[in-house]
């Protein structure tokens, strides 16, 4: 069956044309507006294009420029069914690529034997003495349309920047505002524990001190997840502060492990620390914050690593950088996720599986951990990426996460 695709945004009129070619023996496609045209024009192939001038987005005439320009689409007819019928209206439509022009309201019993004539070659033309000035006006009206476009997108823009401002600056107040109380909390929660008066043991299921522990575990987790998301934004604004000190990448890395050994559930995990930690040098940077990305990325490789299997921690110098990896023997990450991982608020694992655990298998998070990692990185002037063979359950590929960091290169000054 010959193929029509029929661009109306109006369903009367989608109905009726439908209509009356399908009683003809024609297949007939809809595209409500101009973006949609332009991909069923590509997907279906139509042997004939019916265009209404005026649709919403981009309308009949810039949608028939663009189809002019897509391979297999160059020679496809295509014919102006509009109710713009003023003076000048058939010329620019046919200046615009269109094959010929057919005013609305159609006329039913016509119209089947206008679409056959323009199927098997008919096209009209714009007189050659008007062509040139109505293809002056119709460059000039499309570069007015492009100047009309960009300034409503600069306005949405400096609007954009502008919400984007008040919550960026909401997210890190309303931080500072719960890492007060919390931090409150939890030292009268540690003051407690170590009170000899308080009776039962932290490992005694319902005692009072086992149950002061519970609660500053929970604190201390409360606590993380705010940073995590005061952190994100403060990367976000740009407003991260970084201290320029020495730091000793080793030390840091046993700092990591022995905080997380603490920090959820024991797991059944080997670290495999390679002898080139002990031979780095010392790097000028922040050890809060890179503490804060090594945690983040190697808390990332405990979960999701089953329990038996092997996180490697490694370095060596490359060049004036530090090269690190983090590398384990996990459940791996899918080819199409690498490229977002590192995303904000973006999991891997389906959210109605979420459980609120660091460290324990496959536990759940914010989707925060590694985009705070790689902003802090970033903004040493390092890198951060992933490699993966996949994901798989069974045989347990793993992944890879490696850091370069400079050695000698200067912290920039102009953070704030």
């Amino acid at each position: 069956m010959t193929k029509i695709l029929y661009v109306e945004d109006t369903p009367e009129s989608q109905r009726l044309v439908q209509r009356i070619l399908a009683a003809e023996g024609f297949d007939v496609v809809i595209a409500e507006d101009g973006i949609s045209a332009i991909e069923i024009a590509r997907t279906e192939m139509p042997d004939l294009i019916l265009m209404d001038i005026n649709i919403g987005g981009l309308d009949g005439y810039e949608v028939t420029t663009r189809l002019r320009t897509i391979q297999g689409l160059e020679d496809v007819p295509i014919v102006a069914v509009t109710a713009a019928t003023l003076a000048g209206d058939r010329e620019r439509a046919l200046v615009a690529g269109c094959n010929g022009y057919i005013a609305k309201p159609i006329d039913v019993d016509l119209f089947p034997q206008q679409v056959r004539s323009y199927l098997v070659g008919k096209k009209e033309e714009v007189r050659p003495e008007d062509k040139e000035d109505y293809l002056l006006e119709y460059n000039r009206r499309l570069v007015k349309r492009l100047e009309d476009k960009v300034r409503e997108l600069e306005k949405a823009n400096e609007e954009l920047q502008r919400v984007e401002k008040m919550k960026s600056d909401f997210v890190i107040l309303a931080g500072h505002e719960l890492r007060t109380p919390l931090t409150v909390i939890y030292g009268y929660l540690q003051i407690l524990l170590a009170n000899p008066a308080i009776p039962g043991d932290v490992d005694q299921e319902g005692s009072p001190r086992h149950l002061l522990k519970n609660v500053s575990e929970a604190v201390e987790r409360l606590s993380q997840v705010i940073q995590d998301i005061l952190n994100v934004s403060l990367i976000d604004a740009n407003r991260l502060d970084l201290a320029h000190e020495p730091v000793f990448i080793n030390s840091i890395i046993q700092s990591v492990l022995h905080n997380l050994r603490n920090f959820g559930p024991q797991r059944q995990l080997i670290f495999d620390l390679g002898g080139g930690l002990r031979k780095l040098p010392v790097i000028e940077g922040d050890p809060r914050r890179l503490h804060q990305a090594l945690w983040n990325i190697i808390s990332n490789a405990i979960k999701y690593t089953p329990d038996g299997g092997t996180i490697t921690i490694d370095g060596r110098v490359e060049g004036d950088e530090v090269h690190l990896w983090v590398k384990d023997t996990g459940v791996g990450i899918p080819a199409d996720e690498l490229g977002h991982i590192f995303e904000r608020f973006y999991v891997l694992e389906d959210v109605a599986l979420h459980r609120s655990s660091k460290t324990a298998f496959k536990g759940g998070g914010l989707g925060l951990g590694l985009a705070v990692a790689k902003g802090i990185i970033e903004a040493h002037g390092g890198t951060l990426w992933a490699e993966s063979e996949g994901y798989d359950e069974e045989k347990l590929p793993g992944s890879t996460f490696h850091i370069l960091v400079p050695i000698g290169n200067p912290l920039p000054t102009d953070r704030v």
